[in-house]
């Protein structure tokens, strides 16, 4: 039988991430008679890589409607974001690889002219090698702001903390830039609120149970707080704004963008509250599940040790948030305004449907598990969430990253978001 949300849901074809957030955000939405003009050369030029990331996606929607021209380096025209990608106004794709002997030609390309720049290099390839090479071609271009994303290498804190290899890669390259004496900032990323899923992808998934909860099990501490990040909503903005106060204004420092500050209990308290069931933290080991590349089975055994049982800072201990994050951008979606409007979409669109069925499980949150004293229980201000045609869903938790347009976007439809 043809349900409503069968009907209004699926000709709308909200596939990717990109699709959803222009539903949900209005700050990035593109009048209909713009999509597809041919680029307009503006005083803004910026340079992107890997932009079909959820970082570098989320910046170039916004810098795109603000009519900076963005040039932007894709690997290939193939999966769901790319296609979102070209029809924007002012953004013109690169294609190309960045290993190999047309690095060099591609980078010049790709920073001529441009008089600022984001750069978020990946863990697949010689990230480092990528990432000096990047930072090379800016500093020949002449780059202005030069913006990379970067993340803390937990050695230097401690003797017996272990850096995460996905992270040491960024902040050694975090070093090389600096070590160029190029105008830059530095920005450090939260938890993505994206990684959650309730298909079985190790660390963030949200397993559904018979009675319709949630279990997140995860070796963070229950009372250690975390930094949380709607990348696809807020990182276009957030940068946006750096570059607007500029490099003078940063003087190399590194900025946190995360907009709340959690713990892995008052995480799943909101994500209850949003969704109307609970959700229930479990802290243990990271459960693997599926086959997974092996560097990031080491990043997850790491992680497991330094940020688990050594109960290290995420940002390490110099790095302050969420106050800065906000400062610079006060629109921000909560995890909890995201479990509610943009979780049961992402799902759907993942083949889920969940949200199609009634929960049997009790709709209040434990006392364990409410958010600083504040929360009350999901029964009494949470809220139903809706289809994109206005339809109340059943009460139901979880959240997902659409296959094959992940953000880091590997090739497999496996999932590697930040951790």
């Amino acid at each position: 039988m043809t349900t409503l949300l069968d009907r209004t849901y699926k000709p709308r074809k909200l596939h990717s991430p990109l699709d959803i957030d222009r539903l949900i955000s209005p700050f990035c939405r593109i009048p209909k008679d713009r999509v597809g003009a041919p680029p307009v050369m503006s005083k803004k030029v910026v340079a992107t890589i890997n932009s079909t990331g959820r970082q570098a996606a989320s910046f170039i929607r916004a810098a795109s409607a603000v009519g900076w021209h963005v040039r932007a380096q894709i690997r290939n025209r193939e999966g769901l974001v790319a296609e979102e990608l070209e029809t924007l106004p002012n953004v013109e794709l690169i294609e190309g690889d960045l290993t190999g002997p047309q690095r060099t030609p591609l980078l010049n390309r790709l920073f001529f002219g441009a008089k600022i720049a984001f750069i978020n290099t990946v863990h697949w390839d010689d990230e480092v090698a990528i990432g000096k090479a990047c930072a090379d071609a800016a500093k020949r271009a002449g780059v202005a702001h030069y913006v990379y994303s970067s993340m803390p290498d937990h050695s230097i804190f401690a003797p017996d903390w272990t850096a995460l290899p996905m992270w040491a890669s960024k902040f050694a390259i975090e070093n090389y830039v600096r070590q160029l004496g190029i105008p830059a900032t530095f920005v450090y990323t939260g938890i993505y609120n994206n990684n959650f899923t309730s298909l079985p992808y190790p660390l963030f998934q949200m397993e559904l149970q018979d009675d319709g909860s949630f279990v997140w099990q995860a070796p963070f501490h229950p009372d250690d707080p975390l930094p949380w990040l709607d990348a696809e909503h807020d990182v276009g903005p957030a940068l946006l704004q750096i570059f607007k106060m500029g490099p003078n204004h940063w003087k190399g420092q590194r900025v946190t963008l995360a907009f709340e500050k959690l713990t892995p209990l008052q995480c799943c308290a909101r994500f209850a509250r949003g969704v109307g069931r609970p959700v229930k933290y479990v802290h243990g080991p990271i459960d693997i599940k599926v086959q997974i590349p092996s560097g990031y089975r080491e990043q997850l055994d790491i992680l497991q040790e330094t940020l688990g049982v050594k109960r290290a800072p995420y940002f390490g201990p110099e790095l302050e948030y969420p106050r800065e994050g906000r400062s610079i951008w006060e629109g921000y979606r909560g995890i909890e305004e995201y479990a509610r409007e943009v979780f049961p979409i992402e799902e759907y669109a993942n083949g889920l449907r969940w949200m199609e069925e009634e929960s049997t499980a009790p709709s209040s949150v434990a006392a364990s598990e409410v958010d600083d004293g504040e929360l009350e229980p999901a029964e009494s201000r949470g809220s139903r969430p809706m289809t994109p045609a206005g339809r109340s869903l059943p009460l139901h938790v979880t959240g997902a990253y659409t296959p094959k347009s992940h953000p880091e976007g590997l090739d497999a439809e496996f999932f590697v978001g930040s951790m």
